[in-house]
Formats: C-alpha cells, sequence, structure tokens
C-alpha cells in the first residue's frame, strides 16, 4: 500500500496481527481509522490512587512487572492494543469485520468456516498482568457474522500461587483437530489443568452453564468438574472429572463421564473416535499418567498406557508423532506394516540413557505395549532428532514402507543440517549445507562429564576447552563456570543424564562460551540439582546442596588439571545469577570473582513465591532469609559483577534487586559494579548492550580471574595424589595470550578491544 494515502492501513503489533481464511483472505487485526491523538497525561492528578480490600478477600500474587499503574496507564493500553479486523483479499478487496476490540487471539477452525474470536477488555488490573484481565470469547463465521458468545470471564486477581491452582471461569476453548468445525473446551465448576509441551501444567477454572450447537455448527462439549474445590492441598479421589455431552443434546439429556481423574487434567490429543490420548499429572510427585479413551464408543472403558515420573527420564517413552489432516491440522498419525495389520503409534523419544540421549523413533503397538525402534541416532559421533514426518499428504493410516521422516543431524564440530530418511530403503538426503557460524572456534573441544557430589548425588557438566589445547603441555587455564540450579523430588532422578555428548556447541550473543576465544576452559551447565525427598520441601536445604555440588564442580577440573584453582570464576543469568550471589557469600573459598545477570538476590521482594517455592515468606520465612543473598551482603568479599536490564519484566527479577543487592554491598566495602542497561529487558537485545556486557564481562575476568594471585583454600578442594598434578605457578596459560602470568591492572579495560574482530566470532 502507499503508506502516504489516506486510505493506508496499518497491523496492530499487539497480540495477534493475522490470520489466513482459505487460500486469498486474510484477517487482519488493524488500527481503526478512529482512533486519533494518544491520550494525553493529566498535568494535575485527578485524585488519590486507591486500592481497597474491604472485603476481607484473600488474594496472593507473585511479583509481576510492568504492570498497568493509574488510568492513564489503562488508556495507553486501550489505545494501542485495540484492533479493528479487517477481511483482506489478494485482489485488495478489504471488509470490516466485527467492531473494535483489543483482541488478543484469531483461531479458525480447521475447514476455515468458522473463527473463534478472543479479547480483553475492562475493568482492568493494576495488581496481575493483561493475561489475567476480563476476557471474552466470541464464534464467529468467517465472512464476519457474530454466531455466539462462548464466555466472558471476569477479572481473575485471586489465583492461589500453589502450584495446579487455577482462574475460575471458561478456559482453553479449542477446534477439535480431526472434525472440520468442532469444538472442544475444558469447563468445570472450579478448576481445570491445561498442559502444552512447552509449559508445566497450569490449572485452569470456569463454571460451565451449557454447551449447545447454533447456526448448524457441530460442536461437542467436553468439560472437567473438579472434586478439590480449585485447592491444589486438598486430598480427595476423585481429583477432576472429565465430562462429554453431544452439541445435539436433548433436553434434560444428561452429559457423560468421559474419564475420572485422581491427578490434575492436562490435555488430549485427538486421532478419531477410536482413539484419543487423555494426559495427567500432579507437580508435587512429578507423577504423570497418559490414558487411551474412545470418544465414540462408551463401552470401550479407559485405561492407562503410562504411568511414571516425569522427572525420570530413562523412563520416558517419548511422545506420540502427528500427522496433517487436509484441513492444516494434525491428529496422532497411524502407521501400519501392511493393509490388513492393526495400526501402530510412532513414538519419537529423547532416548535419555546414562551415557546420553540417544533420540529414537519406535512403532508402539497401543493394545499390547510392545514397541520395536525403527529408527535411532548415531551413538558415538552424531546426534539426530526427528523433527516431523514427510509422508502425510494424504488421509487416513501410513504405510510403513512409505515412511519418510525430516531429522535435523549436528556432532560436537559440524553444525546441524537437515536430512530427509526413506525408512524403507534407509537412505538419507541432505537438504541443507549451512556454513559454521563460528568457524575460530570449530575445533573447540567438548567433553561431557560425570562425577559425584559428597551426598552421592550423580552430577553432569560440559567441559569445553580452547582449540588447540593440550592440559600436558598447556597447564591449568582460567576456568568460567556457568549453570543454573533445578529442582527435584529425587536423588536417582537429580543425577540422570540430559543431553547429549555429540550436540553441536551454540554459542549466543552472550554465551560464556565466547570465553573459549579467550583460552579459558569453560564449564557449563553443571548440574546443580536441589532435592527435596518425600514430605521435604527442595529449598529445606538450598544453601547446603547448592554448595556442595559447586564443590564437587571445582574438585573435578582442579582433578583433571584444566582449571587453575587460584583462577575460577562463576556466573549465571537470572536465578543463576542468585546461584552465583550465593556462591560467593557461602563458599568464597571457590571462586575468585563472579558475574551475576539480571537476578534476583532479596526473596522478601517476592514473598508470596519465587521460582518453584509456593510457600509464602510467612509461611516459610526462615527458608526466604537464609536463601536471600542479600541478607549475607556482609559476607561477600570476592568481586562481583551484577547486570541488569533497565526495564526488567519478568517475575521476581525487578531492577530495584540488583540496586539495592549493590547498595548493600557497598555498604561492607564489597568489590562490587553494578551495569544498568538502558531500555533492556531480562535478556539483552541492542547490540550496544551485548557489547557492553561482552566488555564488562571480559574485563571483570580479566581483572579479578586471570589476574588474580592471592591464594584461595585449596585445602577445601580434594586433589588425589598424582591425579592433575601441575605446577600451577608456572604452567598458567595467560588468557592475554602469553604462558606467563597475569596482565597488568592498567592494560585490562582496553585487553579485549586488542583482540582481531575475527576471534570474537
Amino acid at each position: 500500500m502507499d503508506i502516504k494515502s489516506p486510505s493506508t492501513t496499518y497491523l496492530t503489533p499487539c497480540f495477534s496481527s493475522f490470520v489466513w481464511l482459505g487460500d486469498s483472505t486474510l484477517l487482519v487485526c488493524t488500527i481503526p481509522t478512529s482512533r486519533g491523538n494518544p491520550p494525553k497525561k493529566p498535568l494535575v492528578p485527578p485524585g488519590p490512587k486507591i486500592q481497597s480490600n474491604e472485603q476481607k478477600n484473600t488474594i496472593q500474587v507473585r511479583t509481576y512487572q510492568d504492570l498497568l499503574k493509574d488510568e492513564y496507564d489503562a488508556d495507553l493500553f486501550d489505545y494501542y492494543a485495540t484492533s479493528q479486523l479487517m477481511l483482506v483479499s489478494l485482489d485488495g478487496k478489504t471488509e470490516l469485520f466485527g467492531k473494535p476490540a483489543v483482541y488478543t487471539s484469531l483461531d479458525p477452525s480447521p475447514d476455515e468456516k468458522y473463527i473463534m474470536l478472543d479479547s480483553f477488555h475492562r475493568p482492568y488490573s493494576y495488581t496481575v498482568p493483561c493475561g489475567r484481565f476480563p476476557k471474552k470469547v466470541d464464534l464467529w463465521t468467517a465472512d464476519g457474522k457474530f454466531v455466539r458468545q462462548l464466555c466472558d470471564l471476569p477479572l481473575a486477581e485471586n489465583i492461589p500461587i500453589t502450584h495446579s491452582s487455577v482462574r475460575q471461569g471458561m478456559r482453553s476453548i479449542n477446534w477439535r483437530a480431526d472434525r472440520p468445525s468442532m469444538l472442544y473446551w475444558y469447563g468445570f465448576a472450579c478448576i481445570l489443568c491445561v498442559f502444552t509441551r512447552s509449559e508445566r501444567i497450569r490449572p485452569l477454572s470456569f463454571a460451565l452453564q451449557y454447551w449447545c450447537s447454533v447456526a448448524g455448527i457441530f460442536i461437542s462439549g467436553m468439560w472437567v468438574e473438579t472434586q478439590d474445590g480449585g485447592d491444589a492441598k486438598v486430598e480427595v479421589s476423585p481429583r477432576d472429572i472429565v465430562y462429554m455431552q453431544p452439541a445435539e443434546a436433548s433436553e434434560g439429556e444428561q452429559p457423560t463421564i468421559l474419564q475420572k481423574l485422581d491427578l490434575r487434567y492436562g490435555g488430549i490429543s485427538w486421532c478419531d473416535d477410536s482413539l484419543a490420548l487423555v494426559y495427567e499429572s500432579w507437580y508435587k510427585t512429578r507423577k504423570t499418567r497418559t490414558w487411551v479413551i474412545s470418544p465414540g464408543n462408551e463401552d470401550v472403558s479407559p485405561r492407562i498406557l503410562f504411568d511414571r515420573s516425569y522427572e525420570d527420564v530413562y523412563s520416558d517413552p517419548g511422545s506420540p508423532m502427528f500427522r496433517r489432516t487436509s484441513y492444516g491440522s494434525y491428529v496422532l498419525a497411524k502407521i501400519r506394516k501392511q493393509h490388513d495389520e492393526a495400526p501402530y503409534l510412532l513414538l519419537n523419544g529423547d532416548g535419555a540413557t546414562p551415557k546420553g540421549n540417544i533420540p529414537f523413533l519406535d512403532l508402539f503397538d497401543i493394545n499390547t505395549g510392545k514397541k520395536e525402534t525403527i529408527w535411532e541416532s548415531d551413538k558415538e559421533k552424531y546426534f539426530e532428532t526427528v523433527v516431523s514426518l514427510m509422508t502425510d499428504n494424504n488421509e487416513g493410516d501410513i504405510l510403513l514402507d512409505q515412511l519418510k521422516i525430516l531429522t535435523s543431524k549436528e556432532s560436537k564440530t559440524e553444525n546441524t543440517q537437515y536430512y530427509i530418511h526413506s525408512l524403507a530403503d534407509k537412505k538419507a538426503c541432505q537438504i541443507t549445507n549451512f556454513p559454521h557460524p563460528y568457524p575460530q572456534l570449530a575445533s573447540l573441544q567438548k567433553e561431557m562429564i560425570r562425577y559425584e557430589r559428597k551426598d552421592g548425588v550423580q552430577l553432569t557438566a560440559t567441559l569445553y576447552l580452547p582449540p588447540g589445547y593440550d592440559v600436558s603441555k598447556d597447564g591449568p587455564l582460567p576456568c568460567l563456570i556457568w549453570s543454573y540450579p533445578g529442582e527435584f523430588k529425587s536423588k536417582d532422578a537429580a543425577g540422570q543424564v540430559r543431553g547429549s555428548p555429540n550436540e553441536f556447541a551454540s554459542i549466543g550473543p552472550t554465551s560464556p562460551l565466547l570465553w573459549l576465544a579467550r583460552r579459558f576452559a569453560v564449564l557449563s551447565g553443571p548440574t546443580i540439582p536441589i532435592i527435596g525427598e518425600g514430605d521435604e520441601e527442595a529449598n529445606d536445604r538450598y544453601v547446603e546442596q547448592l554448595v556442595a555440588s559447586a564443590e564437587a564442580a571445582v574438585e573435578e577440573v582442579i582433578r583433571r588439571g584444566v582449571a587453575h584453582p587460584y583462577k575460577i570464576a562463576v556466573g549465571g543469568h537470572s536465578y543463576g545469577a542468585f546461584m552465583t550471589a550465593n556462591l560467593l557469600a557461602h563458599a568464597p573459598h571457590l571462586f575468585s570473582c563472579g558475574i551475576a545477570r539480571s537476578g534476583a538476590y532479596n526473596r522478601t521482594l517476592t514473598p508470596f513465591g519465587f521460582q518453584n517455592e509456593d510457600r509464602t515468606l510467612w509461611e516459610a520465612t526462615n527458608i526466604y532469609v537464609e536463601m536471600s543473598p542479600f541478607m549475607a551482603a556482609n559476607k561477600i568479599k570476592k568481586p562481583i559483577l551484577l547486570v541488569h536490564g533497565e526495564e526488567d519484566n519478568n517475575s521476581g527479577t525487578m531492577t530495584m534487586q540488583s540496586d539495592r543487592f549493590y547498595t548493600a554491598l557497598k555498604g561492607h566495602g564489597a568489590l562490587c559494579r553494578l551495569v544498568i542497561l538502558p531500555y533492556e529487558s531480562h535478556g539483552y537485545s541492542a547490540r550496544e548492550s551485548i557489547m557492553h556486557v561482552l566488555w564488562e564481562t571480559d574485563r571483570w575476568l580479566q581483572k579479578h580471574c586471570v589476574a588474580n594471585t592471592s591464594e584461595l583454600n585449596v585445602d577445601a578442594v580434594s586433589l588425589k595424589e598424582g591425579e592433575g598434578k601441575t605446577d600451577v605457578n608456572s604452567q598458567v596459560t595467560s588468557a592475554t595470550g602469553g604462558s606467563g602470568g597475569g596482565a597488568k591492572e592498567e592494560d585490562l579495560d582496553h585487553g579485549f578491544h586488542s583482540l582481531r574482530r575475527s576471534s570474537l566470532w
């Protein structure tokens, strides 16, 4: 379009922007032509800002950022988020669709004859994010005719902080993937759990009043009713009941029970009326179950297919693969060896083993539970995973001898390429040839290492060494340890190996692996499991387990002779920054300095839970205080670099956390530095910010790690007699290129820029 034309139409940048309806029509979110100028902030406040809880409601919320603050903010939100829907065809014709609203989702039915529209509306909130604002879900025909309102959810400020707590009201309304225009959604009186692959189970709730068929749409109703009143702390069996009712239900017809669940409902994978998989799980115990049901046959009883702990990656059978339908939706793929044989499911798994992940593809007999591996990744050199099926052009079951799959393949030194495999003739065709993204580090050395914590928990880390490094000739190096703790319910699960030794070393803009170019050893992702078995919560012994894990990692790199015991730095981002500050407070004998990016350091500023902790400050006061490095600022004597985005919108990690931590450190004479990046959020995006973070980090490492001459408490690290023994005073490789001592302090600020540009990428 001509941007100078008065009739120019602009897309709304908030939430959804457009969706295809057929091959030649777009439904787009546009800026209303009547929008006018932005609202102006009042020069004089209209009055005080008042929040009230005179009804004595119990409302607990996590510490959220970037919330609306007043009526002016609410007006701005409406101004920038409101859209006018418009149908736009390829021949340039346009037609208005509905009325302006704050549309957040445009979801066409598989046959593209209908569309669901989600939108926010007032009253807004100043205490919770926009995802909890009042929300309407409306059903329209694709040509712009309103059919009905499916729900209008009220403001949800009172969702409890306990895992599996939920919003009241209708949630997660979806099109059934195996039908042209069949709606299904989860509804129940108090609570509902929705599961996606990329998220933990999230409980959601609503009071469902009716199910119906309107304007010829065949809608099949399904919902869940919780039996625990929406409170995950209440013990009851069953916990959720799943109901189903046809849209054409006659007057007085009662819904049928599709499933009773003792855990929290977690979603359905559809295939057809004879087969669907229902998922349930429970966060506190890490248990997950998969049920087999026949949605179209009430005489077939549901049965458990898998019942396991989702923490136990060694027992993971894999996830079912999906095929594309003629409508473009995806359903469970059925595979047959012969036309007259019973169908199988395809399970695509990570293949976790004590030696690392070995991805696989299994034929799985859903009736007998027997499986047959039809494809597996190379065990020795390569790491290859199945991306998708390529044989799904036709409806119905897929014959095994016609099966083709798309895989990604990589090794320690070879970057990812894509292949199409024909399983019948076992041939693979490479379809990409991406160049190496950083050839200067193409010959870096990578090893997945195993070692043990003093309480017997097995730990894993990936050790990276610079190209051309030889421990016997070059001796120990400065070392950077970069990690992020995780919570577990069992020692066995915590000790399992995750990842593959053959994965390509991906290096991001601020990755610690960049310091391989500066002749550092890098210990990436050493596991730091915080374990709470039985009735014990993981954080009950957070500091103890954190220090024990760090001691084991430091001991291992020194034992191998690759790390100088006086020149080991520790760093992390977000919860890893929290870890870094705690280690400098409680294990100063291990590290020469620390780098903490975008962290939270005072847990009293997140009183209603943080990370996976769902006890409040008042329920676990000692835990909150003991875990807060802010409370131990007087113990931190090692140099610490704090980096934070000025506009951090991540829950709990507000910029104030670093500001106040720095003030506390400075007040106790600690060697510290605080860097606030303008306009940056929890992660950093601007080139200027990224380059500055790299400069600050390198300066800190050169000054307080490479040039460190203070002797740490080496006695705390148990070096075995005769193993990895080196003269640490004479064989240290300088990170600035020499083989002697550290760089001069006055040169450190400029050391990063003395490298050739090509060596940085």
